[in-house]
């Protein structure tokens, strides 16, 4: 399964999911575009795998702008890219009635406007090669809903179906466009969900992953992140080539219930 002169974007590939998807994408050959808004991660994961560092916030409406300056210089002004990840994405967990609506926007500004402006930015060229492969990084809440989590319930169902939208659209030209939704994986954002569960629910962090996270599946532990960029390599490869608009749980047997 060689990857060999694809070009792939991975958002949010300073840490977690975003960095072992950008690994695995380079160890299959692809050149990786490793972006994040943590400018020291973005250049120590590039230098790691041979990428190339954008440094970028997604909740800025002209992010675009920004990621295009750091590109080499090129005739075409648009972004161009074989493969998208959409990873990046953060939490914030409160009640509905304490939830500051600042931070609702901003959530949905990085985990489903920003995917949306970089397919629109990308499809033109891979609909003139004719090849292309969108994945985005959902989650079983993008299929299940939880309490306190308004904001990124809202944000990752809404992304399930602006991809399949892009599926619907794209398959015509060879573009695929699905969604990995994992539970919880062993990531910095969720240690922090860790810890703000803890605090609202005023329980030990222990409790939290006992009671509340592995609560719901029926495999008792935590995903680790390259088993979310395995599943991310396959559907960027040839056998993955006839999976478009689905989105396929790594839920450990949450969404069975």
């Amino acid at each position: 399964m060689s990857l060999d002169g694809r070009t792939a974007l991975v958002t949010g590939a300073g840490s977690g999911i975003g960095r072992a998807c950008a690994r695995r994408l380079a160890a299959e050959g692809a050149h990786v575009v490793v972006a994040d808004v943590d400018a020291d991660a973005v250049e120590k994961v590039a230098a790691e795998i041979g990428g190339t560092p954008v440094t970028v916030d997604l909740s800025d409406p002209e992010f675009l702008v920004a990621w295009r300056g750091q590109l080499p210089p090129s005739p075409d002004t648009r972004i161009s890219a074989d493969i998208v990840v959409n990873n990046a994405g953060f939490q914030h967990v409160a009640p509905i009635e304490e939830f500051p609506p600042e931070v609702f926007a901003k959530i949905l500004r990085v985990m489903v406007e920003a995917p949306f402006l970089l397919a629109r930015a990308v499809l033109p060229g891979m609909y003139a090669r004719g090849w292309g492969r969108i994945v985005n990084i959902s989650s079983v809440h993008g299929l299940r809903a939880s309490p306190y989590k308004s904001a990124y319930v809202t944000a990752k169902h809404a992304l399930e179906g602006l991809s399949k939208v892009i599926a619907l659209e794209g398959a015509p030209h060879g573009v695929t466009s699905n969604c990995v939704s994992p539970a919880y994986v062993r990531t910095p954002l969720v240690e922090n969900q860790i810890a703000d569960q803890a605090r609202t629910h005023g329980i030990s962090e222990d409790e939290v992953v006992e009671r509340l996270m592995l609560a719901p599946t029926a495999i008792k532990r935590l995903i680790e992140p390259d088993e979310v960029a395995g599943m991310v390599a396959y559907l960027c490869g040839p056998q993955g080539s006839f999976i478009t608009g689905v989105s396929i749980p790594l839920d450990g047997g949450w969404s069975a219930r």
